[in-house]
């Protein structure tokens, strides 16, 4: 029952995922988003497209090709992540002086890199073999589990600048890169607490049991889940409603003339 359980909340919220990510990419399509954001819309494309991978190719395909797929597809996700934030950024501070931004830039992947540096272990170089094939997986899957790291903290740092600085230049409160960056920096957030809370319970050997482990793992995959299905909940609304200050056009109606008479014939 338990499993049963478990199954079922987790088809549930694929379901509810996929849903919301095929939404989203209406209205960034439909209501011309995708035009402004062509990099945060190619990586929901891609995010949907994983999460059917995941499910179609599981089963259908050899565990060694659908390794494969899915590691270059995750190591692509690293490098559209960081596009995004690149766009994002440009969105949000359109006017800041190339010496600003080189020094703010600069300034944030020294962060997010000495946090990442001391963040969860770090395999032994050596003993990856990148000569070999599986050394090459082996290598894939560390990129995409620190480069993924990597986005999440450099998300979280430019989702500050935003909302902190935001509204001096062109991302001022509700306006569509200030909602984009912080739906990103909750994602962000929420996956970064759950990784470093699996560490520490490893490292101060919580787990009493294997099932105790299992349990609690789908525990926080679920939260971690429920928090990226609400973060494209939020991009639904926000990107569904215009920014505050936009000019709609109004109608064209046909002009009447307004006479006293018609003419008679």
């Amino acid at each position: 029952m338990h499993f049963n359980a478990d199954f079922f909340t987790h088809q549930f919220l694929w379901t509810l995922t996929f849903a919301a990510q095929l939404v989203l990419l209406m209205i960034l399509l439909g209501r011309d988003r995708a035009q402004r954001y062509p990099w945060f819309t190619t990586g929901i494309v891609l995010a949907a497209l994983q999460l059917m991978a995941g499910v179609l190719l599981s089963g259908r395909m050899a565990m060694l090709p659908l390794q494969e797929t899915m590691l270059a597809m995750a190591d692509t996700a690293v490098i559209v992540g960081l596009l995004v934030l690149v766009e994002v950024a440009r969105r949000a501070f359109p006017g800041l002086q190339r010496s600003l931004w080189i020094v703010n830039a600069a300034g944030l992947v020294i962060a997010a890199g000495g946090v990442l540096a001391v963040w969860g272990p770090w395999p032994v170089w050596s003993s990856l073999a990148v000569n070999t094939l599986m050394g090459k997986l082996r290598l894939m899957q560390l990129v995409a589990q620190k480069g993924d790291t990597l986005v999440d903290l450099l998300t979280v740092g430019l989702g500050l600048l935003v909302v902190v600085f935001g509204r001096r230049f062109k991302a001022a409160w509700r306006s569509h890169t200030q909602m984009i960056a912080i739906g990103l920096a909750a994602v962000g957030i929420t996956w970064l607490t759950v990784q470093q809370t699996w560490i520490i319970l490893l490292r101060t050997k919580y787990f009493q049991s294997e099932q105790q482990m299992v349990d609690l793992g789908n525990k926080l995959m679920t939260t971690n889940k429920l928090v990226n299905l609400a973060a494209l909940i939020w991009w639904i609304v926000w990107l569904w409603l215009d920014e505050p200050g936009t000019k709609k056009t109004p109608a064209v109606e046909p002009k009447q003339e307004l006479t006293e008479s018609s003419p008679q014939q």
